[in-house]
């Protein structure tokens, strides 16, 4: 799959697109969950039906952070390089990251696709139904529709909805806020995961018999609730099973700190500093708190783990 940037205004068709017509899904699609999966598919299984590149076109960084829209998208759901590895995962050749900045916000929606669109040689695009763009993101489905005629056939995809709601980023994110995991993984259509590097921590989890993995993420993710869940992380292309505490560790530490992961894997007794480490966040078990002896905290520790065994179904 390739991934190719782009500046507005396009200097010219990157080679690895020229003579080839895209079937393209355009959307930011952060956390490229159920409903935006289903608007990359169609894309996808256009391109295979009539010969063409399968696209995704997506925008970098978030418009409402270079907007000043709030802190609120600072972070994300999938930050891009996740979101790439994802798309790949659906099927798609390539990926087409548009640079957002103040000079693309003002592009008119009629620009984008004279613009942007034909010189691309979009010939199918894909956008769910309640996609904007353009200026004050005045372009809508219907507009791009009428105004990409007759070179570009324009699908547009309906909402996905899960217990009567829309399934969408802000969804997810309330789901992530609240803890509420499971839930998350039902609109992702897969857990909920970030991604770090396993760095030296305090070593007080060797102490006690529970080692724990710190995991140091660098990408801005949107991070759940804090307290302790059930995860699967994955090293080396392996899948292993634990608990996460996910909070300021207030045992041992002054309130106000920074937010840490620690990971503690069943069964896993390798040295993996400065590894990377996948972290698969499947049911929330309890909020973090302070405890009033290490012991006590052993105690819970242990009950947290056999907790997340037993939702897990392991022996033992």
């Amino acid at each position: 799959m390739d991934i190719i940037t782009l500046n507005y205004p396009l200097p010219n068709v990157p080679p690895a697109l020229q003579g080839k017509p895209l079937s393209l899904a355009v959307g930011h699609f952060d956390g490229v969950h159920r409903g935006h999966q289903n608007v990359i598919r169609k894309a996808v299984e256009a391109a295979r039906r009539n010969g063409m590149l399968a696209g995704v076109m997506t925008f970098h960084p978030h418009p409402k952070e270079v907007l000043g829209q709030g802190d609120h998208y600072y972070s994300a759901l999938t930050p891009l390089r996740d979101k790439t590895a994802l798309f790949k995962e659906l099927g798609v050749d390539v990926v087409l990251v548009v640079q957002f900045d103040l000079n693309f916000a003002a592009v008119k929606p009629e620009q984008f696709i004279d613009e942007v669109l034909r010189p691309l040689q979009a010939k199918h695009v894909v956008v769910g139904f309640d996609f904007t763009f353009g200026y004050r993101g005045l372009g809508t489905p219907e507009l791009l529709t009428k105004e990409g005629r007759p070179e570009i056939e324009v699908e547009i995809v309906e909402q996905l909805c899960e217990r009567g709601v829309k399934v969408s980023s802000t969804l997810v994110r309330a789901a992530l806020e609240e803890g509420r995991v499971d839930e998350a993984a039902l609109l992702l259509g897969r857990p909920y995961s970030v991604t770090g590097v396993v760095a030296h921590g305090d070593k007080r989890g060797r102490t006690i018999g529970y080692p724990t993995a710190n995991v140091e993420i660098q990408e801005r993710y949107v991070l759940p609730r804090l307290g302790v869940y059930a995860i699967t992380a994955e090293w080396n292309g392996k899948s292993f099973y634990g608990v996460m505490n996910l909070g300021k560790k207030p045992t041992f530490k002054a309130p106000g700190g920074e937010t840490t992961l620690e990971a503690h894997l069943f069964d896993f007794h390798r040295e993996i500093y400065g590894d990377q480490l996948t972290i698969r966040f499947h049911s929330f078990i309890r909020s973090e708190r302070k405890f009033g002896s290490v012991d006590e905290l052993i105690e819970q520790i242990h009950k947290d783990s056999a907790t997340a065994k037993m939702r897990f179904e392991l022996n033992g």
